[in-house]
């Protein structure tokens, strides 16, 4: 054969090839992208483009997989997941992304093996992974080829918790349905970010039926608000997917090799950044006595840059705001009381400036996940305390505080507290404390420290003392016990004025409030530079 009939054979071959693996990368076909369209959905190479940066080239692994093995199902293009490399906001990230349009996202054999290989791919290169889940769960017909072998389905979210031991970050986005053991692969990941009208659960509503006679609707047993609201499993709630998608390169763009990221150890990047309110307005927001209701957030956005915040479980544990933020372009975790009476979908009202078991949970999960990718953690303290009483008790409150105490301790990332108005109790300690090492810890002129409020500190006296009076073992008229009181009470206000507190080197700075911005620019810088090694992990935690 002569060599340009050679080479006319070879390039037909490869034309051939480039034109089946472009029909490969239509997934499902017409009728799938259909039905992702008319459920307001975008199809998983349209998720995976407005995912990467403009200009990403895109590694794609593992293409042809399942080509032709399972005929008697009908056609399972590149099997039903797509995974690669490429860059989100210049971080190279494995993505893992299930194509719905084929055989709604459900797992083969084949499936399995590509999501293990791209895993190990992932581990091996320190990448990222960042998880697109729209799928139905196990392909039921094959599931003795699916399910129980070591290199089967359950690895997967083996390697998930080896993955996150490891240090290496992992982002899930629900998009669609999330359903039976799959739904663990999103919940061992760092971050969870779901979107309205996606389903999250064990077992859907027709095996729930079954299983225990319970009738329920999608939405009620696993929708996004419910787990945003309730269950508090999900991180953030998107309202569709290029909101989520949108959202997943802010949080991807918060880790220091990040090229928005002024990484950990260096200063942050050069150029100008501003609050969203004049750092001035904080005066209008607190008032001296502590009395004055006001929202974090509003506090917040005279601190951290301009549409830089991201909340995290913005809908549950209300009294605590967890978020990731930049201040002069540096990435931070922050943990703030929030001041505003709330009302939740599991407890109900909750009171402003008290710590709830959910709020608790949420912030342990935070502190741990800003070690996890390495973000020094600022502490904003408006706290009376724990919430008491025989609700709170049979809630576990005590559990989900020591949780919060335990994290907090074992945190190895920078810490700076600010408080910025009462610091009382168990939540002094919660909430990053002087005994809980905070590199730096400031506080403001009308801050106040103490066990309690002297208020309550008062009437506590007051009522051990009139019960040692009743019983005899003291004789005291009533006034004599309201003058104790009045007298406790006094010397309880000047012990909790903040200058009582600097005075004996619980602070280490009380800081004009207009100024707190700028300070902590300047303690960020501070606490970035090198610092000796340590690996975060806590002790026991109790269940």
């Amino acid at each position: 054969m002569a060599r340009s009939s050679t080479s006319e054979v070879l390039r037909a071959h490869c034309a051939a090839i480039a034109e089946e693996e472009a029909i490969l990368r239509e997934g499902g076909g017409k009728a799938g992208h259909e039905r992702q369209r008319k459920m307001g959905r975008l199809s998983v190479r349209e998720r995976i483009r407005h995912l990467l940066d403009k200009d990403s080239p895109f590694f794609e692994i593992e293409l042809w997989a399942a080509y032709k093995m399972y005929e008697q199902w009908g056609k399972i293009p590149a099997a039903g997941v797509v995974t690669g490399i490429g860059n989100v906001e210049g971080v190279p990230c494995m993505i893992v992304a299930n194509d719905a349009t084929v055989k709604a996202g459900a797992f083969f054999p084949a499936t399995t093996k590509k999501v293990i290989r791209a895993q190990r791919i992932a581990f091996e290169c320190a990448l990222p992974l960042v998880y697109l889940v729209d799928s139905a769960g196990v392909f039921l017909p094959m599931q003795d080829e699916i399910f129980p072998d070591e290199d089967d389905f359950g690895r997967i979210f083996r390697n998930n918790s080896v993955i996150s031991a490891a240090g290496v970050p992992q982002f899930a986005a629900i998009m669609g349905n999330c359903v039976a053991g799959g739904a663990y692969l999103p919940v061992l990941c760092d971050k969870i970010l779901m979107t309205e009208g996606s389903g999250l659960y064990l077992a859907g509503p027709s095996l729930v039926k079954a299983a225990i006679g319970q009738v329920v609707d999608a939405e009620e047993l696993g929708g996004a608000r419910m787990h945003s609201e309730i269950s508090g499993t999900v991180d953030f709630f998107e309202k569709d997917d290029p909101s989520c998608l949108k959202r997943l390169r802010s949080l991807v763009a918060l880790l220091p090799e990040a090229k928005s990221s002024g990484a950990l150890g260096e200063r942050a990047l050069p150029g100008k950044s501003k609050p969203a309110k004049n750092p001035d307005s904080v005066y209008d927001l607190i008032s001296f006595d502590g009395r004055k209701n006001y929202d974090v957030r509003d506090l917040l956005a005279t601190v951290v840059d301009e549409n830089s915040l991201d909340e995290y479980k913005a809908d549950y544990g209300k009294t605590l705001v967890t978020a990731y933020a930049r201040i002069n372009r540096r990435p931070v975790g922050i943990v703030a009381n929030q001041r505003v009476q709330v009302r939740t979908k599991k407890e109900g009202i909750q009171m402003g400036g008290v710590i709830y078991s959910d709020s608790a949970d949420k912030a342990a999960r935070f502190v741990m996940d800003c070690n996890q990718t390495n973000l020094p953690i600022i502490f904003f303290q408006d706290v009376s305390g724990f919430m008491v009483g025989r609700d709170a008790e049979e809630s576990g409150i005590i559990r989900s505080g020591a949780k919060l105490v335990n994290a907090v301790s074992n945190s190895v990332v920078p810490k700076i507290t600010v408080i910025v108005g009462g610091s009382f109790g168990a939540g002094n300690y919660a909430m990053c404390g002087k005994a809980y090492d905070p590199r730096f810890i400031v506080a403001w002129p009308n801050a106040r420290y103490a066990v309690m409020g002297a208020a309550q500190a008062s009437d506590t006296v007051f009522s051990i003392l009139a019960k040692a009076h009743e019983r005899g073992d003291k004789k005291a008229t009533p006034e004599e016990l309201e003058e104790l009181r009045a007298k406790v009470k006094q010397s309880y206000e000047e012990q909790t004025d903040m200058r009582y507190g600097a005075a004996r080197g619980w602070v280490d700075a009380i800081i004009q409030p207009h100024e707190t911005r700028n300070m902590l620019i300047r303690l960020l810088d501070y606490v970035s530079r090198p610092t000796p090694k340590a690996h975060f992990h806590t002790g026991v935690i109790q269940t």
